[in-house]
């Protein structure tokens, strides 16, 4: 970095993970939480008999610790613990129009929200409701709609199995299958390219495998800030000698070295365990170009040791037996040119020769892939190439390989399991009808960029969001944020306050529920919820804390609430199924039977694992897991020549998604800050930019440009033509229709740019 001295900007010469990672927990907590009953909350989190982290999916360790949280998940449960509060009275002095120029940490560090509340046009405040006057209110708007695929039914990752599968079933019942998702915005290419390439659209790796493989790739992610837990396994992993191979444009430290909280000898030498052996800092938007020239090199290594009498690199019984689709993907990187290759990655071909022979050399390979490979407008392309290079070597279905995406929010897998789709499947149809005696269209609904715009066309009049903060989370605000103000009626179910809630319609509702550390208590008595992790285990939560609230409910009554004042001639048994979640899992195991003898299974300590069929090399339907070409090598084509840089979005240290903890950010060296953008030293100094000087990014995507200012540069370690900041603060950049067209899923993480420096000449020469 270079010499000049800019505020809040220096250089973290630490290991992720330490006494820092310490430190942030005990701030955390003490900016949030009470000591004493509340912050015993942390020791029951990811415990057989405890909740599970608010936070990422990464799965729990069949032998837990005393601590089994890490610091981001720490984070979250005093975010969500905390005994701050938004009461009536918080509301009743400020406006909404007031409240919109707070930022976006202010709004939700306000506290959880304790009363339904309905939005007052004439004074512009939210003001206190009674539930059965907001769900009456709510019932009447959406039967007032001439059609019911004028609603929108957004669903957040941390959305319990339980409320989930209510939620799907109110509107199904309903009539639509408009169901954007969280998953639309990041894992969206993996639930849509894996199924065509392997039969399912999840990961093939179990926790187990981790402690078998001799091999570990680790593309498109940041495990040291979005899954922290993350690193314990890979310390086990790197302990065992194994080679870790990070692909990522950015060094993070995560994936360079850790100093392990829950291991005293490394705290107190202040000692690290190295992660990655080898580090390929691949161009943004090349991953399709290195994929393509680690399975090049294999395929003329096995030629050649065929033709030299060997067995060849390849596992050709594996082929033969399991796979179809493989002359059609040799032939098409036969017409692939190192020279193409080399451009694309932006790595040397010797690099990428080296890391196929670690390919080739191991027997049992994990690859872990983010959203790093999913949010660009070949997403599904690229988790399909990742395939294919993993069946070269019959690295799917056997002990200690296989692929593993790394998901984010804590059940967004488990939302989409049970039934939180919009491209329903006739086998959902029939089993609905099945258990519950109603029908409903089998057209497909809409998608999160496809509600967007249909609520901008007036298309849809309603927005009904379980969690999340979909305005922020989504591309093109000044798109996304003037459509919403546009609609009839908007309810939001949440635990804090957002930025999304200060969007009002013609009818606007708050309605606050418990959250994941609370006691939850129905008419049977107290109640556990599931969650299904990025492995598809499917595990119990159940939270210890008195509610923050005497009048909040939890997600499934609410959903039963809004169903029964809707729905006048419903079919389902709303009050029987909310006053017994054992019940709700009894209708899930019968409309999902993946879910067999569901009570009795997760009742067990840890749960259990769903069925995968590609981790036992059951293909699906087609019978073969298919290589699957992916044409040219260019990620994401732009034009624009040679000032056009490639930007993506990231998260800082102190946040989750759109949930912003604070303002560091400090294994990139950051603090007290976000208007920073990442470049490489020699693209700076192309454009006459210096460190710390303002500057205005300009993005070129579809013949249209946006503009942002009031951000500086920030030297930093990533290759030559890219360039990063922070989400949502880039999403700005990003037109609501540049995203892959097979997934949906927005280009966040390859947006073409321009950049100039805002320095007033004048100023250096005084």
């Amino acid at each position: 970095m270079t010499e000049r001295k800019i505020p809040g900007i220096d250089e973290y010469e630490g290991a992720a993970g330490g006494w820092g990672a310490l430190a942030a927990v005990a701030r955390a907590v003490k900016s949030q939480m009470a000591v004493g009953r509340e912050t015993s909350a942390l020791r029951r989190v990811n415990q057989p008999a405890g909740f599970d982290c608010p936070g990422c999916a990464w799965p729990d360790p069949k032998h837990t610790s005393s601590f089994e949280f890490c610091e981001n998940g720490a984070k979250a449960v005093s975010w969500e613990a905390t005994g701050k509060r938004a009461t009536p009275a918080f509301f009743a002095e400020h406006t909404l129009s007031e409240l919109w120029e707070w930022s976006d940490h202010a709004l939700e560090d306000e506290g959880r929200l304790t009363h339904p509340m309905a939005y007052d046009g004439e004074t512009d405040r939210y003001v206190p409701i009674g539930w059965e006057d907001a769900f009456s209110r709510i019932g009447e708007a959406l039967r007032a709609l001439p059609h019911p695929d004028m609603a929108e039914f957004y669903t957040s990752g941390r959305t319990s199995n339980e409320a989930a599968f209510l939620y799907q079933l109110m509107v199904r019942e309903y009539g639509t299958n408009n169901f954007p998702d969280c998953s639309n915005m990041c894992h969206e290419a993996t639930s849509v390219g894996l199924p065509e390439s392997i039969g399912v659209g999840k990961g093939t790796v179990t926790l187990d495998d981790f402690a078998h493989c001799d091999l570990l790739f680790s593309f498109g992610h940041n495990p040291g800030t979005n899954h922290p837990r993350m690193l314990s396994t890979l310390r086990e992993v790197s302990k065992r000698g194994v080679p870790i191979v990070a692909v990522n444009p950015l060094r993070e430290r995560g994936l360079e070295r850790f100093t392990s909280p829950q291991h005293p000898a490394e705290m107190l030498t202040n000692t690290a365990t190295p992660i990655a052996q080898t580090y390929y800092q691949v161009k943004i938007g090349g991953d399709i170009a290195l994929l393509k020239g680690m399975m090049k090199w294999l395929l003329d290594a096995d030629a050649d040791d065929l033709a030299a009498g060997g067995k060849g690199l390849l596992d050709h019984a594996f082929i033969a037996e399991h796979t179809e689709g493989l002359e059609a993907l040799r032939e098409d990187l036969a017409n692939t040119t190192w020279e193409q290759i080399v451009e694309h990655a932006g790595l040397k071909r010797e690099d990428i020769a080296a890391a196929a022979q670690l390919y080739a050399n191991a027997e049992r390979v994990i690859l872990c892939y983010g959203m790093g490979m999913t949010q660009h407008r070949r997403g599904t392309q690229n988790v399909q190439q990742i395939a294919n290079l993993m069946l070269l070597r019959g690295n799917i279905g056997k002990p200690g390989a296989g692929i593993a995406p790394i998901r984010g929010h804590s059940n967004v897998q488990g939302d989409r399991t049970v039934g939180i789709t919009e491209k329903p499947t006739q086998a959902l149809v029939d089993a609905i009808k099945r258990t519950y005696g109603f029908e409903f269209p089998l057209t497909h609904g809409h998608d999160a960029v496809e509600a967007v715009r249909a609520i901008r066309d007036g298309r849809s009049r309603a927005l009904v969001c379980m969690g999340g903060n979909l305005a922020v989370a989504m591309p093109d605000p000044e798109t996304t944020i003037p459509a919403m103000r546009t609609l009839d009626l908007v309810v939001h179910i949440a635990t804090k306050l957002n930025r999304s809630h200060l969007i009002p319609a013609r009818q606007a509702f708050l309605l606050p529920c418990l959250g994941r550390t609370e006691r939850d208590v129905q008419a049977s008595g107290p109640q556990s919820v599931t969650v299904e992790d990025s492995m598809s285990m499917v595990h119990a939560s159940q939270g210890g804390l008195a509610p923050a609230s005497e009048h909040l409910l939890s997600e499934p009554a609410i959903v039963a609430g809004i169903a029964k004042a809707t729905l006048p001639h419903t079919k389902v048994d709303w009050d029987g199924l909310v006053g017994d979640y054992d019940r709700i899992r009894d209708d899930i195991e019968a409309v999902f039977p993946i879910f067999r003898d569901f009570n009795r299974r997760v009742r067990e300590p840890g749960g259990f694992r769903l069925y995968i069929g590609a981790s036992e090399r059951d293909w699906g339907p087609r019978g073969k897991a298919r290589f699957l070409v992916a044409p040219g090598l260019g990620e994401d084509p732009v034009g624009g020549g040679h000032e056009l840089l490639t930007l993506t979005t990231v998260r800082s240290h102190d946040q989750y998604n759109t949930t912003i903890y604070g303002f560091d950010d400090r294994y990139r060296g950051v603090s007290g800050r976000r208007d920073v953008v990442f470049l490489n030293r020699d693209d700076m100094k192309a454009r006459g930019v210096a460190h710390g000087d303002p500057i205005e990014i300009v993005s070129q995507v579809a013949g249209a440009s946006r503009t942002v200012s009031g951000f500086i540069a920030v030297e930093y370690d990533l290759p030559r033509g890219s360039a990063a900041m922070y989400y949502p603060e880039g999403n700005r950049l990003v037109p609501l229709d540049s995203h892959d067209p097979q997934s949906g899923t927005p280009a966040y993480k390859s947006i073409p740019v321009t950049i100039r420096t805002l320095r007033d000449p004048h100023a250096d020469a005084g």
